[in-house]
């Protein structure tokens, strides 16, 4: 599967809360989500204007794998 290029922070941030994640915290650059659960389940994303592609990679697979869905029904979300 092939990655969107030149996604924001903003546009995952909006994805991951149509999962069920809420903005915990926000410290210099990063914004801190969480998903109550089960599994209680804690996610960092940088706030880039274009975050790079092993990022996105990383944290759609570590959300794909806590709420145990695809990378790419998390990527159609984006």
């Amino acid at each position: 599967m092939r990655l969107p290029r030149g996604v924001s922070a903003d546009r995952v941030i909006n994805a991951l809360e149509r999962l069920g994640y809420g903005v915990i915290r926000q410290q210099g650059s990063h914004v801190r989500l969480r998903h109550e659960g089960p599994p209680a389940h804690t996610i960092t994303v940088p706030m880039h204007d274009s975050l790079k592609t092993g990022t996105l990679h990383g944290i759609l697979s570590e959300v794909a794998r806590m709420r145990s869905i695809s990378v790419e029904s998390i990527a159609d979300l984006l």
